[in-house]
């Protein structure tokens, strides 16, 4: 896709966003299935296989599940890629390829309540990107600036959303 068929997709959706805000909002939703036996939860996904989350070795896991930290920065390293494509796309910043790599460091004494001292999760998370450009160093300036504004998994990290949670039985939920 060129700068011109990007603008021509997004067009009629940035129209109909700024005429009705309603429109643009949309609730995404994950669901997993719980395997106690096995410490595993089971992601049920509409554009890919299923994939089955568990234990990370570090925290008693026998690596055969994806680690749920893992998947946080695979999904930081997959918005950030389509992100940055897009905005050079639409910027007309020629990429001919490259990599995208997400690294983060944790300290499993934390999760596994070894210690009450060390935080629970990513003390730092280092996004990385090599591309195959020749655009000059305020052009990938600027290609960073805007992946990082406009990259949704990023800007969640960094802002940290309300997050709530509810625990019910089978069959009390309400409709």
């Amino acid at each position: 896709m060129n700068a011109d068929e990007l603008r021509q997709t997004q067009a009629p959706l940035k129209s109909r966003y700024r005429d009705d805000p309603a429109a643009a909002r949309h609730t995404l939703h994950a669901v997993g299935r719980i395997d106690p036996q096995r410490q595993t939860c089971t992601i049920e996904a509409a554009y890919a296989p299923e994939v089955a989350a568990g234990l990370h070795p570090a925290a008693g896991g026998d690596g055969s599940a994806a680690c749920p930290a893992g998947m946080l920065l695979q999904a930081l390293a997959a918005c950030s890629g389509v992100t940055l494509a897009t905005v050079a796309t639409a910027l007309g910043v020629s990429v001919k390829g490259g990599t995208v790599t997400a690294e983060g460091d944790l300290d499993f004494r934390g999760t596994l309540g070894v210690s009450k001292d060390v935080p629970v999760g990513f003390n730092e998370i280092r996004l990385r990107f090599d591309l195959e450009t020749n655009a000059d160093d305020n052009q990938l300036a600027n290609l960073l600036r805007l992946t990082e504004r406009y990259c949704v998994v990023f800007q969640t990290i960094k802002a940290t959303p309300r997050l709530t949670s509810t625990m019910f039985r089978q069959g009390d939920a309400p409709a």
